[in-house]
């Protein structure tokens, strides 16, 4: 049975795409929480989609998950065209699925960088050109694709997977100036460290205690990101609540990038004495 919405995106409909764990997976529970109906995509297992899906549903909001290999267009484009046939129209568009990728230069082979650029940016052109599509014959929408701080600051061994995320700030920005006046809004989200599973397959011995240490010494929110903290930014911004928002990334790492590299120690005050000489009292 659905019942009367509420919330922000009230009656909205919008396809979450990477939504089987982690960030996009707390997307769609969040969209779903502020009113949306929402179609959930994932590319291999269907567990952690299927379940969010039954979340949604007991919400009493409409929820499908649909499965796409994102590293074929064709199937992006279905997807697409299934979650707009599935809902009845399609409002909101978020583009989180991607993949992570770091091996040094020097090592990366043709099949490699295809593979992340297929994923990443390739898959998000397309799949908005289709959403897109459809907002502008229906009177307009919200696009939000998710990028990360790779696209804004440089890290060894990431330079396949940061030009992907440096090519979706630039895809967002010339997008948005081109979709604005047909009523359909762009903007994207480039998240810092937010702990998602993929930490625990990547990374050695990894646990949720050795991430809020390393985070209480080097962010200076002195904690990791959570999927919520970023869901509830991508809900503002395909909301109404944005309707003067276009075009831009809105970085949400905790003050990652914020921090100068040289300056390490953000607890301590200072015992240089630049200015000396020059500036009063000091």
């Amino acid at each position: 049975m659905i019942m009367s919405a509420s919330g922000k995106l009230a009656n909205k409909k919008a396809l979450v795409s990477g939504s089987g764990t982690g960030i996009g997976r707390e997307i769609a529970l969040e969209f779903a929480r502020e009113g949306a109906d929402v179609v959930l995509h994932y590319a291999h297992s269907d567990k952690g989609a299927r379940s969010a899906v039954e979340e949604i549903q007991a919400m009493g909001r409409r929820a499908a998950a649909f499965a796409a290999n994102f590293d074929v267009v064709e199937e992006v484009i279905t997807l697409g065209a299934k979650a707009i046939e599935f809902l009845g129209g399609l409002d909101c568009l978020v583009n989180n699925a991607g993949i992570t990728f770091n091996r040094s230069f020097f090592k990366v082979t043709p099949q490699q960088f295809d593979a992340v650029y297929h994923v990443n940016i390739r898959a998000q052109y397309f799949l908005a050109q289709t959403a897109a599509r459809h907002m502008v014959a229906h009177g307009g929408g919200a696009i939000c694709n998710l990028t990360s701080i790779h696209g804004v600051s440089g890290a060894r061994d990431h330079s396949v997977y940061a030009g992907t995320k440096g090519a979706i700030i630039a895809f967002t920005r010339s997008l948005s100036v081109e979709l604005a006046h047909q009523g359909v809004r762009v903007n994207a989200i480039a998240p810092g460290w937010v702990t998602v599973e993929n930490y625990f397959k990547a990374i050695p011995e990894f646990s949720l205690e050795a991430a809020a240490k390393a985070a209480f010494q080097s962010v200076p929110v002195t904690r990791p990101g959570r999927p919520l903290d970023i869901a509830k930014l991508a809900a503002f911004l395909c909301s109404e609540d944005a309707g003067y928002i276009v075009g831009q990334t809105i970085i949400a790492d905790g003050g990652t990038t914020a921090l100068m590299s040289l300056m390490t120690d953000f607890r301590t005050e200072s015992t240089a004495t630049f200015g000396k000489g020059y500036v009063p009292g000091v």
